[in-house]
């Protein structure tokens, strides 16, 4: 596949570009896995290499960038690997796919680009956030979740239970990257907590829109909604992953207590 990446002329017809031809896009998402070292953040953002995402790496693999559009609602490039990879990677990424797409990874990764990539129209890049990735490849525990799966008609009640609880949600209901929603009622039949399965890839489920009414917080309703998204994204995609605000130190002891692991994570944005 040739690397279109405008207006460099030393676009080759073996796919790889840039002046010393150090970079390739790559099509295959196990070669792209591999690459990561199985690394389960670029395999969500990868999102199965479905024609809609779009991967590259150096020649050596000290560098990798996946760019998918409207991704947990953002046009995001996650990079990985060395500074020295990715610096060299990522400003041809960009050119090619656009300056809607923002850079997104380990957050020291996403500190060392902001401070020395420069774009080729003498624009660099600055932090534009930092949050957390929290994911989990191995099965959980029997615990049974007492959270069950929502339907349609349970939209509305989702709706007025989102905008009380968490108004900056990304996840909405109707909205068409959403899978199902996953909720907890109380004795009086109200929705009290929800969570969504949501912009998940083929091999990594993904959490989001995690709810609960702002009456009844603190008693584990997280957790426990939670649970059952993440015990049937393991059995049937085997990882499931989220974004965690920061700072945001309960959430974080919700999700260590499923199981997942916890890693610091950036945003970059045109300066």
């Amino acid at each position: 596949m040739t690397v279109r990446i405008s207006p460099d002329p030393a676009v080759r017809p073996d796919g790889q570009v840039g002046q010393d031809g150090r970079v390739r896009e790559i099509a295959d998402l196990e070669e792209l896995v591999e690459l990561s070292g199985d690394d389960l953040l670029c395999r969500w953002a990868a999102q199965g290499l479905d024609g809609r995402s779009r991967g590259w790496a150096t020649d050596d693999g000290a560098g990798i960038a996946i760019a998918t559009p409207a991704l947990a609602t953002k046009d995001r490039i996650a990079v990985h690997g060395s500074l020295a990879g990715a610096a060299s990677l990522l400003p041809l990424v960009m050119a090619e796919v656009g300056d809607s797409f923002r850079p997104f990874g380990e957050r020291r990764l996403i500190r060392g680009l902001s401070d020395m990539v420069e774009l080729d129209d003498a624009r660099g890049l600055r932090v534009a956030g930092e949050f957390g990735w929290m994911d989990r490849a191995d099965p959980l525990d029997d615990e049974v979740s007492d959270a069950h799966w929502l339907h349609p008609e349970d939209d509305a009640a989702i709706d007025e239970l989102i905008a009380a609880g968490n108004p900056d949600s990304y996840a909405k209901p109707g909205d068409s990257a959403v899978e199902r929603w996953a909720g907890i009622r109380d004795d009086h039949d109200r929705l009290i907590a929800v969570a969504a399965l949501a912009w998940s890839a083929p091999d990594i489920g993904f959490i989001a829109g995690v709810t609960v009414h702002p009456d009844v917080r603190g008693n584990g309703l997280s957790e426990r909604v939670c649970r059952l998204i993440a015990g049937e994204s393991l059995r049937e995609r085997g990882a499931v992953g989220l974004m965690v605000d920061e700072p945001n130190p309960a959430a974080v002891r919700t999700y260590r207590k499923l199981g997942f692991d916890y890693r610091e994570l950036a945003a970059a944005e045109l300066a």
